[in-house]
């Protein structure tokens, strides 16, 4: 298993914790993003996240040096799923040790805000009337974008 990965099968959490757990580690954070069923009023039937695996899981280990040299003594692992994941599945999980919890907190927000800026991951949000890639990173420019 690696630490920094895409994967297509269900995120089991305890699996990365423990890879970051290790004799001088005080405290160990673990954050779990969730596909919610409701956003805005909208309910969401499903989401479908796809990804460019070489380039995301590169930019995954790019984010965990980040965290390294920012919070030293931390140590970080951290997956995130695509394919259609239903309500309440698993699509993101980070988790980071430190000698101590307040550098654990720090890199392990550090870390999602980070995946949701430089990550290339599409989020697909399918309702009961429609769909659309969703996020900053849409898979599609929009319509009169490409000349921006």
């Amino acid at each position: 298993m690696k630490r920094y990965e895409i994967i297509d099968t269900p995120i089991d959490v305890q699996k990365y914790s423990e890879l970051v757990l290790h004799p001088a580690a005080g405290a160990v954070t673990v954050f779990t993003g969730h596909v919610r069923e409701w956003t805005h009023g909208v309910r969401t039937l499903y989401l479908a996240y796809e990804a460019y695996v070489p380039m995301a899981e590169k930019k995954l280990a790019e984010i965990g040096a980040e965290m390294e040299a920012k919070w030293p003594g931390v140590q970080v692992a951290m997956a995130h799923r695509i394919g259609e994941l239903k309500i309440s599945d698993i699509a993101v999980v980070i988790a980071v040790s430190s000698p101590h919890r307040k550098e654990a907190y720090e890199a392990n927000e550090y870390a999602i805000e980070r995946i949701k800026e430089v990550v290339p991951i599409w989020k697909k949000e399918i309702w009961e009337d429609g769909e659309e890639w969703i996020g900053a990173q849409k898979k599609y420019p929009e319509k009169g974008s490409e000349s921006q």
